[in-house]
């Protein structure tokens, strides 16, 4: 966890910066500093508790990141060569070979430095070994670069080609976030194939609405961080070790089992409305087929899911509790609930018909 020493909020002040400055650049060397920046900040944090574990997640991570950010410096090299400049790119550069391979080596880089598909093999791995803190800020704020950074690039070139590499790369991350996840025991392993699923919608979303892109991020990030720090909190390692938690934390596991429905798509859950908002703003569009992969990729995610969740739930006799404090409640609590359940859902369910 990260420290409450002025060197902690340094730390997190340069990442934070890095981020933005990434983002809001529009020069490859100022792209390629805010990335290098955003790991400078976010190593040190990896490694605050001095736990093996954390250390070697820690390298597996700055290796993939120096690899991507690598990647990332050698196609804006070639691109230099074409233009003789450090500016993005003109959408000519793309008339010629050279210039079509900068472009995929760059969203390359950037689907490494986020986990997506197809390389993808280092994310649980990495997370796997990290405090639930670092596991939070990895799944949520270390997206925000890459995945804006490509959004901005196929916004700004929007070719046959690229809009096909993301729909490629966004129907593998959500099969293999699925699959993936299926025999997994291990919480953090699991909620890390659960990332790589969300990102496959993530980037099919790229192609087709700003608005779907943000709501669907935003939503996730929200699901994220209460998930990450419900499971802090309740400070469990494997998803199979769960006697006698429910009797401690009840209220912890009662959040985990809500956010987890969430997760998955359930609805009436607010998750289900950032997959509805992606599926209605690219139905009868080029590449809606890949929607097909997603909804599989979600359906198989929805399994593990529920392997969690019934595994928490039943294994300290927790229906008798939540059940006998539901009938607990007055009448004006009862709406009050069942207002919150069904009100998030009609709210965006009209904001998607209307947008």
């Amino acid at each position: 966890m990260l420290s409450l020493l002025p060197f902690g909020f340094l730390f997190l002040g340069v990442l934070v910066f890095g981020t933005l400055f990434s983002i809001s650049s529009l020069h490859w060397l100022g792209i390629w500093a805010g990335l290098e920046m955003n790991l400078i900040g976010f190593v040190p944090i990896l490694v605050y508790q001095k736990k093996i574990s954390e250390s070697e997640s820690a390298v597996k991570y700055f290796i993939m990141q120096a690899i991507g950010s690598g990647l990332l410096i050698f196609a804006s090299l070639a691109g230099f060569g074409l233009e003789f400049s450090w500016g993005l790119w003109d959408a000519g550069v793309l008339d010629n070979i050279l210039g079509m391979g900068s472009l995929v080596l760059v969203v390359m880089s950037l689907i490494l430095k986020m986990g997506a598909f197809p390389l993808h093999y280092w994310f649980p791995a990495t997370m796997a070994g990290l405090s639930w803190i670092s596991c939070m800020v990895l799944v949520t704020w270390q997206k925000v670069a890459p995945i804006f950074l490509v959004s901005s690039f196929f916004s700004m070139y929007k070719v046959y080609w690229l809009g096909l590499l993301l729909g490629v790369f966004g129907a593998g991350s959500s099969v293999v976030g699925g699959i993936g996840g299926v025999n997994q025991t291990q919480v953090r392993a699991l909620l890390a194939y659960s990332s790589i699923g969300h990102l496959g919608w993530i980037l099919f979303s790229v192609m087709y609405s700003e608005l779907a892109l943000v709501v669907y991020f935003f939503i996730y990030v929200l699901i994220s961080v209460g998930m990450f720090l419900a499971l802090w909190y309740l400070d469990k390692k494997d998803m199979l070790n769960t006697k006698n938690v429910g009797q401690n934390y009840v209220y912890s596991v009662l959040i985990i089992l809500v956010l987890l429905m969430s997760m998955g798509g359930l609805p009436p859950l607010v998750g289900f409305i950032s997959k509805l908002m992606v599926i209605m703003s690219s139905v009868g569009y080029m590449f809606s087929l890949v929607l097909v992969f997603l909804i599989v990729g979600s359906l198989i995610s929805l399994f593990y899911y529920l392997s969690l969740f019934f595994s928490l739930y039943f294994s300290a006799d927790l229906f008798s509790f939540y059940f006998n404090k539901f009938l607990g409640m007055n009448m004006l609590g009862s709406l009050v609930f069942l207002f919150n359940l069904f009100g998030i859902f009609l709210l965006f369910l009209i904001l998607c018909v209307y947008i």
